[in-house]
């Protein structure tokens, strides 16, 4: 499971996760655990769901506000118990419905105004939600021009006091969501750029076109590319990867896999952290199926001491 419930006594990093109701904001979740067949039939998020997950043995705790009309009065009545102490605000927009378009942007605007009356001034990421891939090849003009609009908007609302950053995402294409998620959980976490360089020494030293290592929730927890266009290839080779060792689920065997495909040879398996961690992901594409199992070993213990505490 993606979360397991939050004690008060915890002390985690609070991701606020808000917007209107049918924004998408639990789809993004069910998406991230692979969890597609459930979307179908979700029901909207009642009031404040309070869940915590670890993410590079840190504790993060998600706070996912139901964007119900009468929830969102209830949010801004009591603003201490909701908004305060948060870390990151993460605020979900239906770039389809435009109907709703203002209404999100007012409720935005809401948001901002508690962030300032409690005096923090959490970053704040907003995602462009269900730009999904067919929408943009359909209506490629006028798709960008809605969002245009919503991003100077919404710049306008935030101002400069906080730190604003937008990301188009749809749970239709999965990389949109792992990079999001990946890039703004890292950002709390002091390491990720010896991760980066760490991978990258590795990819250079063993002539790998790309490399990505992942958690059991599709987050990114490091990566390296040779370039855009290796990039491209592992955006859509990735999801392929998870959803195939999804299906050795309970199986005890080893899920290492080396496939070749398109004169390109990819190398998949798990990095076990130790005992009741869940373990990690090594995905490296080359272009010779050549794989050094004491070097892949090497740096697999390099890495697990620069994660684990």
């Amino acid at each position: 499971m993606f979360c397991i419930q939050l004690h008060e006594e915890i002390d985690a990093s609070k991701i606020l996760f808000t917007g209107l109701d049918s924004a998408g904001k639990t789809s993004i979740i069910l998406a991230l655990q692979r969890e597609f067949s459930q979307i179908a039939t979700l029901h909207p998020t009642r009031q404040a769901q309070r869940k915590i997950f670890e993410f590079l043995s840190h504790k993060i705790a998600e706070w996912d506000l139901g964007g119900q009309y009468n929830y969102r009065i209830s949010y801004l009545k009591a603003p201490s118990k909701y908004f305060d102490k948060t870390s990151v605000c993460i605020y979900v927009i239906d770039v389809q419905d435009e109907s709703r378009i203002e209404e999100s942007l007012s409720y935005l605007k809401d948001v901002v105004d508690e962030f300032k009356k409690l005096e923090i001034n959490p970053p704040i990421y907003i995602f462009l939600h269900k730009l999904d891939p067919q929408l943009k090849k359909k209506k490629p003009i006028e798709t960008e021009k809605r969002n245009l609009d919503i991003r100077n908007k919404a710049l306008e609302i935030v101002g400069d006091i906080h730190l604003i950053e937008f990301f188009k995402t749809s749970i239709y294409d999965l990389w949109t969501v792992m990079t999001a998620f990946s890039k703004i959980l890292l950002a709390l976490y002091p390491q990720s750029e010896l991760i980066d360089k760490t991978i990258a020494e590795f990819a250079e030293m063993n002539d790998a076109h790309a490399i990505i290592v992942l958690d059991s929730n599709s987050l990114i927890i490091g990566q390296y590319f040779s370039s855009e266009e290796a990039m491209t290839i592992l955006e859509h080779a990735t999801p392929y990867f998870l959803t195939l060792n999804d299906s050795f689920s309970g199986v005890d065997e080893s899920k290492k896999m080396i496939v070749a495909r398109g004169g390109l040879v990819y190398y998949f398996d798990e990095i076990k952290l130790g005992k009741d961690m869940k373990p990690l992901f090594l995905l490296i594409m080359k272009e010779e199926n050549v794989f050094d199992d004491k070097k892949i070993q090497t740096f697999v213990q390099i890495f697990k001491d620069l994660i684990i505490p």
